[in-house]
């Protein structure tokens, strides 16, 4: 009797084991640590090359998980929720909610659906601006950035004959993914580039060298113009004026040569010593193209480079500010007067 009392008293024992784990197991892998739905969501990072060990202390130490001795040992045995082959925990950096259970946690690591950090790169930017907003988003360090735009190599790689990416990086709105290495970031913008300036004719299936001078040409268009409609004349004047070897005059370069190369503040107004600034880039001491762009291009200022109507216009003036459009004209007499009107008419309207 005795012994049937013990052998029943073992059974229960075991039975009483069997359900505290299985139990265990269930709360583990399919309860949440929160109930609520409408629990905070962390942003995790999980550093190239990290262990499971070390992943499930991340996930411990956001909360998001109850044991990370049990996250280490589910991953060694994933027949226990269900799968019969091993999980593949990628690195990155994802959102995950309090809300979600183990199971569903390792789900989301092996699919690698990561955050991503929506970045819009405005047209005519240069390099450094670009490496700022980088680092203000928290895609990627401006230094390394920059310092993938002056690598020889990558530059090498992409057939481009300059000292730096400048007027090769896209602008568009980029999904990033938080603390990329700046060579992933410029590859991806000098791809975008390409495979946009492939739309081209001037450009398709060229060597850059067979057009760095037009991309030169569209990165000073694209800092001059503010309507669309007449970048294409911007860049049939600058084109007439190249023809011609009279200087280009263009204030953007000015600009450039004042806050990329002497890295002052951006002038309120350009003054008549800026214009004697001597420097390569300086279109009103030299003529023909700076030797190298002066922002980052967009297609309506690639196409208008590598397309410029036929025109005899050798100037253009701002004369609707609110518009954004100028007065293009054939001689110096005609622009100084399509000046003096817009003076004029300037001054009546602040009355």
């Amino acid at each position: 009797m005795k012994n049937q009392i013990k052998k029943y008293s073992l059974i229960f024992s075991l039975v009483l084991v069997f359900v505290f784990i299985a139990g265990t197991f269930f709360i583990q892998l399919y309860v949440p640590v929160s109930q609520s739905k409408n629990s905070d969501t962390v942003r995790v990072e999980i550093p190239s090359g990290s262990s499971v060990k070390k992943i499930g202390q991340i996930l411990k130490d956001s909360r998001l998980i109850r044991s990370k001795n049990f996250f280490y040992l589910a991953s060694r045995f994933p027949f226990l929720m269900g799968r019969g082959y091993s999980y593949s925990l990628k690195s990155g950096v994802y959102n995950i909610n309090r809300h979600m259970t183990m199971s569903e946690i390792f789900l989301l690591l092996d699919s690698g659906k990561q955050d991503f950090i929506v970045t819009v790169i405005p047209e005519g930017l240069t390099m450094s601006k670009i490496a700022l907003t980088l680092e203000e988003e928290g895609v990627c360090k401006a230094s390394d950035f920059m310092f993938s735009c002056t690598d020889s190599n990558l530059l090498k790689k992409y057939g481009i004959p300059a000292l730096n990416f400048e007027g090769f990086l896209f602008p568009d709105t980029y999904f990033f993914t938080p603390s990329m290495s700046g060579e992933a970031v410029v590859s991806m913008m000098a791809d975008n580039f390409f495979e946009h300036a492939g739309q081209i004719e001037r450009f398709a299936g060229k060597e850059v060298t067979d057009y760095y001078s037009t991309v030169v040409l569209a990165s000073i268009v694209e800092r001059e113009y503010r309507a669309a409609k007449e970048a294409p004349l911007i860049a049939s004047v600058f084109t007439n004026r190249i023809k011609e070897n009279i200087g280009l005059y263009s204030c953007a370069t000015i600009e450039y040569i004042i806050t990329e190369l002497l890295g002052r503040p951006h002038p309120e107004v350009i003054t008549y010593d800026d214009l004697k600034i001597d420097s390569p880039y300086n279109t009103y001491k030299w003529a023909g193209l700076p030797p190298g762009p002066i922002s980052n291009p967009g297609m309506v200022a690639l196409e208008a480079a590598a397309n410029p109507p036929v025109t005899d216009y050798y100037f253009f003036t701002l004369t609707d500010e609110a518009k954004g459009t100028h007065t293009f004209t054939k001689n110096f007499s005609s622009h100084t007067k399509a000046g003096s009107q817009f003076k004029t008419k300037k001054a009546a309207s602040v009355k």
